[in-house]
């Protein structure tokens, strides 16, 4: 069974378990049924049965003595896997179920529909049985299908699966999804209407407000909403409350999206200008067009929900849905899923190298260690689409402890064969807060059995400011285990300077944003000269990002900077390329030969020598 199936299955289970059906006394209601069923079809058996994890229980049953039989070859299992009506004219003649239990007790005929909530999860099947063989008209088929909505709707009576939410008074997203499909079989077919859905605030405005308030707050929020929502759109038309802060309602038919999102980009900024929550919340709208009879009730919901999400940043607060908006953050959000399953297997994740040079020397003193991921059907997924989404969930961590594991491996591996350099990591904001992050670093290292100044560990200054306290007793901690700190993307934040000074940095990292382009902008030079000085004033070696060009490195190295990065030397490496490019010079020379003049490059290259002593040029950083 896939992952996807046994995700789904647990999702059934749930949602069965969440009825407490499973091992409750007889009801007269199934009762009822069960009994019609057996008449109408003239058989001796009927049944309304629950598939559970590894049986079928019978919640009703009619010529039938036992309560349950195992799920394994049952017809009833069939029905639950597929969501769909089985017919089985004689059970010998099938090769699937010739050799089942029921089989094995002389049933021979079986007839079984689904019994499907309204969020599409099959519960099991309201079934005959007979033990003769026999043919099934569609008739029958209909009849024994209304039979299975009658149990559905007994269930969901008898165990309190409302249609009014208490709090709001208004109907609920399972009356909405009702009324959808009622709508879709009474209403002309291609009919285009509009689904709307209000947001009345944003997550963390949510949030904030229940850490900040009474509970009451969020209450009141939504019973004055629902009031005026009720009052704008008048007694005939019907709002329904489908989720803690968001209601729902369908146009009128023949309201087009010219004439109706400007009407509601007017009321919401009314309703906005009178509501005493207006400095607390921000309300937004989203709009999908549909057409009737091909659409899905709660895929609606979700493309409305969409669009909500996008009006959060537009001017009117008011978005209409976007395939193109939607297809990105489902296309982010199954990246997300597919990435825990990269980190479990061994052929998706790699890491590569891209060397980092010491300008004076030529020396590679160093390499970065950067995250690469290549899909199973995607194929290669850029890291700056993947990274951004990983960092912001719950696999930070465990994506730094693979990073970490391998890239220390390979430090290990370098240094036996005689390369010795430091090689550095990316670490995210959310790292900065795993209390256990130090004692993780300091383990992997004596793991390997490698030295701390072997290890560079990146941060940028937007990650230190989401929790800057937490964020500097945790550089603190990994500052004292010996392991190198660097500032990354240096100049890109608002607070370069206070932190530039207070955090406990080695090496400051300048943004290939004020590299790239360099060589033809003197205010530009005179930025980049001004932030070499006040780095290496405060003791902190500098690297520069993003170096493509050999009279850029040559304006870096008269400015005094120390190391410098980028496509001029090499792209990021596969770990054999790297160690091949490590041992061979002539690739240097022929970079820096085709960016720069013949003269100049001749000179640069005489400094420009990966093979060059490295232990000379470690002592010297080390003086520093």
């Amino acid at each position: 069974m896939t992952i996807s199936c046994q995700l789904n299955e647990a999702r059934r289970l749930e949602a069965l378990n969440k009825l407490n059906l499973l091992d409750t006394p007889p009801s007269d209601a199934f009762d009822r049924i069960t009994r019609m069923a057996a008449r109408l079809f003239d058989l001796p058996i009927a049944a309304v049965s629950l598939t559970d994890a590894d049986r079928q229980w019978f919640k009703s049953r009619v010529g039938v003595e036992h309560t349950s039989i195992p799920r394994l070859h049952a017809p009833c299992g069939e029905v639950a896997d597929s969501s769909r009506v089985l017919v089985i004219p004689d059970m010998l003649d099938d090769a699937l179920f010739r050799d089942s239990p029921l089989a094995a007790s002389g049933i021979r005929y079986y007839a079984g529909a689904p019994l499907t909530t309204i969020d599409g999860h099959c519960l099991g099947a309201m079934c005959v049985l007979g033990t003769e063989p026999r043919e099934t008209t569609q008739a029958e088929l209909d009849i024994l299908s209304d039979l299975a909505a009658m149990v559905m709707a007994q269930i969901e009576m008898q165990h309190a699966l409302g249609r009014v939410d208490p709090l709001s008074g208004l109907p609920n997203r399972n009356q909405f999804i009702e009324d959808f499909q009622d709508m879709q079989r009474e209403r002309p077919a291609g009919e285009q209407r509009l689904a709307v859905l209000i947001n009345l605030a944003t997550p963390d405005q949510i949030s904030h407000a229940a850490r900040a308030l009474n509970p009451s707050f969020l209450d009141e929020l939504v019973i004055d909403s629902a009031a005026w929502i009720r009052a704008e759109t008048g007694p005939r038309r019907k709002v329904y409350h489908v989720a803690a802060m968001q209601f729902a309602l369908l146009s009128e038919p023949g309201m087009s999206l010219e004439r109706y999102v400007p009407i509601l980009e007017e009321k919401l900024e009314v309703g906005v200008s009178i509501s005493k929550m207006r400095f607390v919340t921000t309300p937004s709208i989203g709009v999908t067009p549909f057409d009737v009879g091909t659409a899905d009730g709660l895929n609606i919901l979700r493309q409305a929900q969409s669009a909500a999400h996008d009006a959060i940043d537009s001017p009117t607060h008011v978005a209409v849905y976007s395939a193109v908006e939607d297809r990105a953050y489902r296309r982010r959000f199954n990246l997300l899923n597919d990435f825990a399953a990269a980190l479990i297997g061994r052929d998706q994740l790699r890491l590569v190298y891209q060397p980092r040079i010491d300008i004076a020397s030529g020396a590679c003193v160093g390499a970065e260690a950067l995250l690469r991921w290549t899909h199973p059907t995607l194929g290669a997924i850029g890291p700056g689409e993947f990274i951004p989404i990983i960092e912001r969930s719950g696999l930070a961590q465990a994506t730094t402890e693979w990073v970490l594991n391998r890239a220390l491996r390979q430090q290990q591996a370098w240094r036996k064969a005689g390369l010795e350099l430091q090689l550095s990591l990316n670490v995210s904001a959310s790292n900065l807060m795993e209390p256990d992050l130090a004692d993780r670093v300091v383990a992997g290292l004596e793991q390997y059995g490698l030295p701390p100044e072997c290890l560079e560990l990146e941060i940028t200054e937007s990650a230190i400011m989401e929790q800057p306290l937490k964020a500097n007793a945790m550089l603190e901690a990994l500052a004292g285990t010996g392991v190198h700190l660097a500032i990354d993307d240096f100049g890109t934040g608002y607070s370069s300077l206070s932190y530039l000074q207070r955090m406990p940095a080695n090496v400051v990292k300048i943004d290939q944003s004020f590299i790239l382009g360099l060589e033809d902008d003197h205010r530009q030079q005179g930025l980049v000269r001004t932030m070499i000085t006040m780095s290496q004033d405060l003791g902190h070696r500098v690297v520069a990002e993003g170096v493509e060009r050999g009279d850029v490195l040559a304006f870096l190295r008269s400015a005094g900077c120390d190391e410098a990065q980028g496509y001029l030397f090499a792209r990021p490496l596969e770990v054999e390329a790297f160690a091949a490019w490590c041992r061979d010079s002539s690739a240097w020379d022929d970079a820096v030969a085709a960016s720069i003049p013949r003269r100049e490059a001749r000179a640069l290259c005489s400094l420009a020598r990966p093979n060059a002593s490295l232990a000379a040029s470690r002592r010297r950083h080390q003086s520093r």
